[in-house]
């Protein structure tokens, strides 16, 4: 991320803690994505990731679609220029009044994660007079690589079960309101290395070759998931694809040869990738303390501004960096000492990290923990305990180029 701008002055001027997003950075990450796929396979942005729109406008202008899971991305996709032709809605908890929403607008295409999923989907759109074309997730038996997190391979919310496709398939042939589309297969995220991103995607397109063949079902997309890796909340760089792209035309030609022809389209999908390395967290050290040998760091940034790592159960690697120049208090070149660090809430969940190396830091001290990009405010319990969402400041070409705050209003009804 461009550092022309200094983060001390950013806190300054817009409060602390903060988020800073770099559009070149995700214009950067989209065109490498783009670079390590076949010519023509379609990039669907999970706005899960990361829902600003100017982030998702810059995607959109550079090609990429949308997908959503829930009415408020439907609202950001829109936001963001989307139109609702380039809009794919995932997600296993549809309801009524969502997918009501979501065919008035316009979006037609769906992933079908079960028969009752379908049976919905089926039905809101012949209320409405129209089709919905319907991707069947599939929760395949099997798996072709490792990650950390894996979507497939066992009992699940996420897909249908590869080993009924076969029965179901006159059932879901016949639902009302709906057409077969293709398939969706989202088996891992954030695989640990590109072998294990191309075995995931060789195993996916086999398996959508072998359903096909055994029950006859239509694939005219084909979307393959992801997998791409990003570092997060510590330092490190996006990871480059050499190899990906001559593996995947292979896998492809050997599957589905009318690939090159649109016959399937193919798609992948990513968040984590396209714009975990865009952000920082920009925070404040409000105190500093030591506790039966332990050192403590309190931050005004806790897990109501970066929660990803709460909502996973688990304790992430994270590392932070000190935004101080000469003269300034914490600059660079201080001996690093490790310490906890907390947030500002009444709970002692609030733990960002422990054992964490850091400077000597002081109250007052900025920090930054970079590759915040993805999963970070609107992953967080921002709601609890009444603090302010934190400032979300775009930056372009090492100018600011927009300064919002989400804010929570009581409703009554």
């Amino acid at each position: 991320m461009s550092r022309s701008i200094s983060r001390d002055d950013l806190a300054a001027r817009f409060g602390s803690p903060l988020y800073v997003y770099d559009l070149d950075r995700v214009a950067a990450a989209h065109d490498d994505l783009m670079a390590a796929l076949p010519d023509g396979v379609t990039r669907y942005f999970s706005l899960k990731a990361n829902p600003h729109p100017e982030i998702g406008r810059t995607l959109r202008e550079r090609g990429a679609r949308a997908e959503i899971s829930s009415t408020g991305e439907l609202d950001a996709a829109f936001a963001a220029g989307f139109d609702a032709s380039e809009i794919l809605y995932t997600g296993p908890g549809k309801t009524h009044d969502e997918l009501a929403v979501a065919l008035d607008a316009g979006v037609r295409t769906f992933s079908v994660e079960s028969p009752s999923d379908l049976r919905h989907i089926g039905a809101a759109a012949t209320v409405r007079g129209v089709v919905a074309d319907c991707l069947l997730r599939i929760n395949s038996v099997e798996s072709g690589g490792t990650t950390s997190i894996r979507m497939t391979g066992a009992p699940s919310q996420f897909g249908i079960d590869s080993e009924t496709l076969p029965a179901l398939m006159p059932e879901l042939r016949a639902v009302p309101g709906t057409r077969l589309a293709g398939v969706h297969l989202f088996s891992l995220s954030n695989a640990k290395d590109e072998s294990s991103l191309i075995a995931e995607f060789r195993h996916t397109a086999a398996t959508a070759a072998r359903l096909r063949k055994e029950t006859g079902m239509p694939i005219g997309l084909l979307d393959l998931g992801g997998g791409f890796a990003a570092p997060y909340l510590a330092h490190g760089e996006r990871t480059v694809y050499s190899g990906l792209r001559a593996a995947l035309e292979e896998v492809l030609d050997e599957h589905f040869p009318g690939w090159r022809d649109g016959e399937p389209r193919v798609a992948v999908e990513s968040g984590r990738y396209l714009v975990g390395d865009c952000g920082e967290l920009v925070c404040t050290v409000v105190n500093v303390k030591e506790s039966r040998g332990r050192r403590f760091v309190i931050l005004d940034a806790g897990i109501n501004v970066l929660g990803g790592m709460s909502g996973l159960g688990r304790l992430l690697p994270i590392t932070v960096g000190v935004d101080a120049g000469p003269g300034e208090q914490g600059g660079s070149g201080e001996p690093v000492e490790p310490a906890t660090l907390a947030g500002p809430l009444c709970t002692p969940g609030d733990i960002l990290g422990r054992n964490v190396d850091v400077p000597r830091l002081r109250p007052g001290d900025v920090v930054t923990i970079p590759n915040a990009g993805a999963y970070g405010m609107t992953a967080s319990l921002v709601m609890f305990l009444g603090r302010p969402a934190p400032a979300e400041v775009v930056v372009h070409g090492g100018e600011v180029v927009s300064i919002s705050r989400v804010e929570f209003h009581r409703k009554y009804e």
